[in-house]
């Protein structure tokens, strides 16, 4: 019989990603999406079991255990914006970790009686605070300087309690930012691919971005969904960093996409707004990986540039044809 999988937050960049991984691996995948929301990536969803269910919904997400018995969960359900963290600072929290704590406690408790689900949590690089050392790994201490952060902080040390406590097989990926076609309009990497793609297509004459020196560890969230599926093949639960190690700047990017689109001279178009500056941001933090590379066989495959380079010309698709979402916005660019 093929396993089920259960993911939350199935409508998002990487919940579509990580489905449709797992359903390649022979997967039967049950997805969750936010009631009522506008979900465009839908789309992409088509083999899965799609369900509407707000993760704050204790017996919502017991109910989903007893009907369809998952062998694995996959949370990547929550609230995403830092930036937005800082006015919504409780309902971060709620979302964010006390409903991750309850989901562990349903899953302890449905596990009672039988099978056990093993557990994946989606945490973030933001845990680590602006001021770390780079690289981080896994024994790195935390210190959120967010609300964003926070939260993400609190699910990370409820799943090690779980774990320790409870002998949850519940591990933690720590993940550092990454990017794909499908990454919402509302994120600074979409915000640069679009523009460079509207710019080559004549719809636009400008962009208006904040700091274009800050950096980040960029990934691509294809490879990231392979490194959560292969923590819970794992034969003990771990907590792994998610990274490339390599990091680039916003400028680095700009040039990148820009480049890509077969716009010259990318800083003639850019206006730059201070007030696009967040609060308390980090110069750039670079992640260690090896942990995942020595138990888990797992390393990138796909440059930084290629990433860009990708979404890119399906940005110049969706220019072109005026369709924001298709299946084969998924596959290789071919020019």
């Amino acid at each position: 019989m093929a396993p089920t999988a259960l993911v939350t937050g199935a409508g998002g960049q990487d919940g579509v990603l990580l489905a449709r991984h797992l359903l390649a691996q022979g997967y039967r995948v049950v997805g969750t999406v936010q009631p009522g929301a506008v979900a465009p990536l839908n789309a992409y969803l088509v083999d899965v079991d799609v369900v509407e269910h707000d993760v704050r919904d204790q017996a919502g997400f017991e109910q989903l255990l007893e009907q369809h018995r998952p062998d694995e969960i996959y949370n990547l359900a929550g609230f995403t914006s830092v930036a937005a963290s800082w006015s919504q600072a409780e309902l971060v929290a709620d979302v964010n970790a006390v409903a991750v704590e309850r989901m562990l406690d349903s899953v302890i408790r449905f596990g009672a009686g039988g099978k056990v689900p093993r557990f994946f949590q989606a945490s973030s690089s933001e845990v680590y605070g602006p001021s770390a050392t780079n690289p981080q790994d896994e024994s790195t201490p935390h210190a959120p300087r967010n609300p964003y952060a926070e939260s993400k902080s609190r699910a990370q040390a409820a799943v090690t309690q779980r774990r320790d406590h409870d002998g949850l097989f519940a591990s933690v990926g720590i993940l550092y930012n990454h990017e794909s076609q499908l990454r919402g309009a509302g994120f600074v990497t979409r915000k640069i691919t679009r523009a460079a793609a509207e710019i080559a297509e004549g719809r636009r004459d400008s962009v208006v971005l904040g700091n274009l020196t800050v950096s980040r560890d960029w990934g691509a969230a294809r490879d990231y969904v392979v490194a959560m599926h292969r923590a819970l093949q794992h034969d003990e639960p771990q907590d792994y960093v998610i990274a490339t190690g390599q990091l680039h700047s916003l400028g680095d990017l700009l040039e990148v996409a820009f480049e890509a689109a077969g716009v010259a001279d990318p800083w003639s178009y850019v206006e730059q707004d201070p007030a696009l500056l967040r609060s308390a941001d980090s110069p750039g933090l670079a992640g260690d990986a090896r942990r995942a590379e020595k138990l888990l066989g797992w390393s990138p495959t796909t440059s930084f540039a290629q990433v860009i380079q990708e979404m890119v010309e399906v940005d110049r698709r969706r220019v072109r044809s005026g369709v924001e979402e298709d299946v084969t916005y998924l596959s290789q660019p071919t020019a």
